[in-house]
C-alpha cells in the first residue's frame, strides 16, 4: 500500500522561502512520478511540479512556479521535495504530494499532472504566505 506524508507547510512572508518534504513508502520509485498539487479555498487543485524517475530523471512545472520551484528526490530517504523561493500570496493553498499508479503512459501522466492521474495521495501542509 502507498502512502504519502507531507511536512515543511508554515505562515512565511512574501519572498521567503520554504521546502515541503513528501514521505513515501511502498511505491519503487524506478520508474515511478510524483507531484505536487496545490488547492487555494474555492479554487481547482493545480498541478505545481512533478518528477519521473526512469533511465533518468525529469521535471515538469507549472508556468506559475517556473524558476521558483524546484522539485527534487532522495532514493535514500524515499522522500520527494519541494523547494519554494521568492514565495508570493498567491502560492497561499493545501498543498499535497501524489503519486501515479503504474502505467504504459506514466510519463505523459507525469508530465500533463492531472490529478485523476495520480491515485494515492497524502493528508497536506499549509503554506500561507503573508504581504
Amino acid at each position: 500500500q502507498v502512502r504519502l506524508v507531507e511536512s515543511g507547510g508554515d505562515s512565511v512572508q512574501a519572498g521567503g522561502s520554504l521546502r515541503l518534504s513528501c514521505g513515501v513508502s511502498g511505491y519503487r520509485f524506478s520508474r515511478n512520478c510524483v507531484g505536487w498539487f496545490r488547492q487555494a479555498p474555492g479554487k481547482e487543485r493545480e498541478g505545481v511540479a512533478s518528477i519521473y524517475t526512469g533511465g533518468g530523471i525529469a521535471t515538469y512545472y507549472a508556468d506559475s512556479v517556473t524558476g521558483r520551484f524546484t522539485i527534487s528526490q532522495d532514493n535514500a530517504k524515499n522522500t520527494v521535495y519541494l523547494t519554494m523561493d521568492d514565495l508570493k500570496p498567491e502560492d497561499t493553498a493545501m498543498y499535497y504530494c501524489a503519486a501515479v499508479a503504474p502505467s504504459w503512459d506514466i510519463t505523459t501522466r507525469c508530465a500533463r499532472r492531472v490529478a485523476s492521474d495520480f491515485a494515492d495521495w497524502g493528508q497536506g501542509t499549509q503554506v500561507t504566505v503573508s504581504l
